[in-house]
């Protein structure tokens, strides 16, 4: 007994980190799945696993006339150059069964100690991106609480160390990829000429990571011989991965999907998905320039849909993002204002009260047989939409993967961008600024491991 009791944990774990972990085309995964629990009969107590990124960019854009530059035009998440080396993210979690107390309790940690946005600010050395624990006692109704990514938009909700492009699309690393306002006003930071004199960051505290800590009820449901139907509804406190709540106020997180499964299972599962989200919180912040601590709320809002197709190495992927308020403006802005919009939420070109949309068509294809894939995307994002001081971003990303084995890959990018105030002639207004933005060049390996 004791020995088939062993071969069943090894065959599960071994089936689980294929599913989790083996494939780089993650697309048609069922993330609520995949990340909030572990396989049925699982057994282990405890699976370490990890992961290394290390990426080389190479940013092409001129500075403004006097030789200023600003944060789209240089490295993250130091801002300090066109041209960089980089440990953007080192990894190592574990997860696992509450073996022998209850089979159905499962548990994930996740720890991050790469040079990004979560451990930049404040040069913190490590950080916990992940603290959950899931109870799968109740039929269609599993419940999750602790830290761990919120339903949502696709590039943010799937894992990272799958992601089959190096950079995120404008709309989710601009309007997604939330930047948690200062407790007291913060002025705006000028352009720097290179090397600058002062950092092009003035945020505090580190980035949402997608992530919130609340709790969550959620399941997914198999309707026929190869449809699925998925539900997450989730609350949290809107502070991202601050353990604490800076206020009384609570996000909303909704989501849904449904998909025809053509074969296959986890990360490697074909087939067409059809999903929603939507997320409602607010935000307190100072962000008049008067010399007073007066904070105020803001509503922040975000909703989308999209659609997904993974079929004999072709892979298909398109989302449409909105966003109502507190709408980030870069890291060299924590007042959430340009132009005259800094220090007044209320006047054009604040984010505080503005809007801002966006979407994204990516697709890939593996050639078969062989180690190499070619990926393509185009995405654009409207800044301040509809403002004066709106900001049309898009790009066009060439990409290039080829898989070393199942858990080692190098990926090249090829990105194409632009920005234009539309209500500005060129060299005036935030064109002054944004003018010069250009191609940009990315190598990254993605190395994977486990136990």
């Amino acid at each position: 007994m004791k020995m088939q009791s062993t071969r069943k944990q090894i065959t599960v774990g071994v089936m689980y980190i294929g599913l989790l972990l083996s494939s780089a085309t993650a697309f048609g995964a069922n993330w609520l799945t995949l990340q909030g629990t572990e396989p049925e009969g699982a057994e282990q107590l405890a699976k370490v696993w990890g992961f290394v990124q290390v990426q080389y960019q190479d940013d092409k854009s001129d500075p403004n006339p006097a030789g200023g530059y600003i944060p789209p035009k240089l490295i993250a998440p130091d801002w300090d150059s066109q041209s960089a080396f980089n440990v953007n993210r080192a990894r190592i979690g574990v997860r696992g069964v509450a073996m022998p107390l209850d089979q159905k309790i499962n548990y994930f940690l996740l720890l991050e100690m790469g040079n990004n946005g979560i451990t930049e600010p404040g040069d913190s050395f490590v950080k916990a991106t992940d603290a959950s624990v899931t109870f799968n006692h109740f039929k269609g109704a599993r419940i999750r609480a602790g830290l761990f990514k919120y339903p949502g938009a696709e590039e943010g909700l799937q894992a990272i160390h799958v992601f089959d492009y190096i950079n995120f699309t404008w709309v989710t690393g601009q309007m997604m990829l939330e930047r948690f306002p200062n407790r007291n006003y913060t002025s705006n930071i000028p352009p720097q000429s290179l090397p600058p004199g002062t950092p092009l960051n003035g945020y505090e505290r580190g980035v949402g990571a997608f992530r919130d800590v609340g709790v969550q009820i959620f399941d997914w449901f198999n309707v026929g011989e190869d449809w699925e139907i998925s539900y997450a509804a989730m609350i949290g406190n809107g502070n991202g991965l601050n353990f604490s709540d800076n206020d009384d106020n609570k996000d909303v997180y909704l989501y849904a999907s449904t998909e025809k499964v053509f074969g296959g299972r986890g990360p490697r599962r074909q087939g067409l998905k059809v999903f929603a989200w939507a997320q409602s919180g607010k935000r307190t912040a100072d962000l008049t320039n008067d010399g007073v601590y007066n904070t105020e709320e803001y509503d922040r809002d975000r909703y989308g849909f999209g659609a997904k197709f993974l079929r004999k190495g072709v892979r298909v992927t398109a989302e449409y993002m909105v966003g109502d308020g507190m709408i980030w403006q870069a890291p060299h802005n924590p007042s959430f204002g340009i132009g005259p919009g800094q220090g007044n939420p209320n006047a054009p070109g604040n984010g505080a009260h503005a809007e801002g949309k966006g979407w994204y068509v990516e697709g890939g294809y593996r050639f078969p047989g062989t180690k190499w894939e070619l990926d393509l995307r185009y995405d654009q994002y409207n800044r301040l939409d509809g403002d004066r001081f709106q900001i049309d971003f898009d790009r066009t990303t060439f990409g290039v993967q080829y898989f070393f084995n199942p858990r080692v890959r190098a990926a090249f990018n090829y990105e194409m961008r632009n920005a234009e105030a539309a209500n500005f002639p060129s060299g005036a207004g935030p064109n002054a600024n944004v003018d010069g933005i250009d191609d940009r060049i990315g190598v990254q390996i993605t190395a994977i491991w486990s136990q």
